[in-house]
């Protein structure tokens, strides 16, 4: 999600978002502070809504995708 230097990568195959849920969980179990913390959730998130309008048109790919937003939406709640 992010690269040593701090930039954030980009998500781009169904796989890196996968892992990239993964790692933005362990991130929240880190002693990373709030503010990276929030930063990679925005960013997961903006990358995954672009993800699935992309895919918009391919029900099978679009459904992978809205799977991965249905565990951030867990996740997100059990942050609350």
């Amino acid at each position: 999600m992010f690269d040593k230097s701090g930039q954030w990568i980009y998500l781009e195959t169904f796989e890196d978002f996968d892992n990239g849920l993964s790692d933005l969980i362990e991130l929240w179990s880190s002693t990373a502070t709030q503010a990276v913390k929030e930063s990679a959730l925005a960013h997961f998130k903006e990358n995954l809504e672009g993800a699935m309008l992309n895919w918009a048109d391919n029900r099978a790919k679009l459904k992978k995708y809205t799977a991965i937003g249905k565990e951030l939406a867990e996740f997100e709640e059990a942050l609350k």
